[in-house]
């Protein structure tokens, strides 16, 4: 693969010879709080984006984590390669450490994951009245999902004398911005402390910063889309990923659904958390044939490319190509004065919510190395 940090420089994304910067002044304060309640807390669970279980932990919190009751929890595995999770789960069980990949808006998932919590707290609940579970994170990584599906469950399993109340979730990172207690079960008193994710105020490494803005964790206004999407393509091609839907080439004939091509177009961001509007058949139909077209499109630019990868220049060059054969396949006016952020917000909307496939960016490491 090419040398990515001295492309993604060339490329402009280290904007201004500065790192990617973003704490919002009430993060700020959480992070404070977060470090009180951690002092306080007898279990916590570090949820961590699946497709990048180094790049979404948070450094600053590590050395705190390090020394609590912790379980890695790897969120949104449904959007994870399987055939390389299961590596980071051996990777981090290499480093003693405590890992669980799941989905949380799966009521069976985070199941699975409070059995674990009940499992390892079975030593202290003999002892203390009161136990504190906090659940902490780098922002949009999941965590008022995860609260609210411990509620759903708490609700049916646990005698809950007060009312319960839902975190508040967003598709913007930082939306929960208060710290909350919520009890979720008695005798013992279990309580889940819902906290804002904190992300450190500066990224040094600019790939790292590139991978969180991908997953969310960043504002796609502060590195902005058309560069989310330029790192992106430039992954995408040197690990040779559109060459594996070569066989999708030959079948716009056979498997698309033309008698579709006058529908309204259905808006993508549909398909978005909290924003999700249930797709017809023909929604259906039609988002199939947008993701076939340009998986096509990303294949076959790749495989005429007669460039080297491994030079960044023309690296650019063949991403440069894909931005204006993406604006094709996504169906997107030539005359648009703003077509190239069209494409990447779209592209952007595809990958997030798995369209394209499942996959891990992070590579993982020599089980030598350490595990936060």
């Amino acid at each position: 693969m090419v040398k990515m940090k001295g492309w993604l420089g060339q490329m402009g994304f280290n904007k201004n010879g500065g790192n990617i910067n973003w704490f919002p002044g009430h993060m700020d304060a959480a992070n404070r709080a977060i470090r009180r309640r951690l002092k306080l807390s007898d279990f916590v669970i570090e949820l961590r984006d699946a497709r990048i279980p180094l790049s979404s932990a948070n450094e600053d919190l590590q050395p705190m984590l390090c020394e609590k009751r912790r379980v890695i929890s790897l969120n949104k595995k449904d959007l994870a390669n399987p055939n390389i999770m299961h590596r980071w789960i051996r990777y981090f069980n290499s480093c003693k450490q405590e890992c669980f990949p799941i989905n949380a808006h799966s009521r069976s998932s985070v199941q699975k994951l409070l059995d674990i919590v009940e499992f390892k707290l079975k030593e202290v609940i003999s002892r203390e009245p009161t136990l504190l579970v906090m659940v902490v994170g780098v922002p949009n990584v999941g965590k008022s999902a995860l609260i609210n599906s411990i509620h759903q469950i708490a609700s049916s399993r646990f005698p809950v004398q007060e009312k319960m109340k839902r975190a508040t979730v967003g598709p913007l990172p930082g939306v929960t911005q208060d710290i909350a207690g919520y009890k979720i079960a008695h005798q013992p008193s279990i309580y889940v402390l819902d906290t804002p994710g904190v992300l450190v105020p500066s990224i040094p490494d600019i790939e790292t910063g590139l991978k969180l803005a991908l997953a969310g964790s960043i504002k796609d206004s502060v590195v902005g889309e058309d560069r989310i999407v330029q790192y992106l393509l430039a992954v995408l091609n040197t690990r040779g990923t559109p060459l594996h839907w070569r066989h999708l080439i030959g079948r716009e004939t056979e498997g698309l659904h033309h008698e579709l091509d006058d529908k309204p177009e259905y808006n993508l961001k549909d398909l978005l958390p909290k924003r999700r509007k249930p797709p017809n058949k023909s929604d259906i139909y039609y988002i199939e044939d947008m993701v076939s077209e340009v998986k096509c499109t990303l294949c076959t630019t790749l495989s005429e490319f007669n460039g080297n990868l491994e030079d960044e220049g023309e690296l650019e060059i063949l991403i440069d190509q894909q931005f204006e054969a993406l604006q094709t396949a996504l169906k997107i006016p030539y005359k648009a004065s703003e077509a190239r952020m069209m494409v990447s917000k779209k592209f952007l909307t595809l990958f997030r919510t798995g369209k394209l496939g499942p996959f891990i960016l992070d590579d993982v490491p020599d089980a030598s190395d350490s595990a936060s």
